[in-house]
């Protein structure tokens, strides 16, 4: 299991509405990928579970993928990969969540 995988079980620490409303529309605005089905996705300030995080993405995010890493390797529900998705100013998410259709990279290398 990975630490940045988090299970949608109720209560936890999401924003309620406001700004993460306005990152949802702007992602949709931009062509966006959905985060696996049932997961609650840790947002994290680099391209690991070592970096701080930032915040939590809520069950039923999408997200624009802005440029692309290699960091840390990390096993979800779309496999075991290395890529680390930017999706916005120091905001990284594992690829192995977010659903893009690829093992590979999709967006430009950041």
């Amino acid at each position: 299991m990975s630490v940045d995988q988090l299970q949608n079980i109720g209560g936890g620490e999401e924003e309620a509405g406001g700004a993460n409303e306005g990152v949802v529309a702007a992602a949709a605005a931009l062509g966006s990928y959905p985060v696996a089905p049932g997961y609650r996705l840790n947002v994290r300030s680099g391209p690991g579970t070592n970096y701080s995080l930032v915040r939590v993405l809520s069950e039923g995010a999408r997200v624009a993928i802005n440029c692309q890493r290699a960091g840390e390797w990390v096993s979800g529900p779309y496999g075991t990969s290395n890529i680390w998705d930017n999706i916005g100013s120091g905001q990284y998410v594992s690829d192995a969540y977010i659903r893009t259709g690829s093992d590979g990279y999709v967006a430009p290398r950041c």
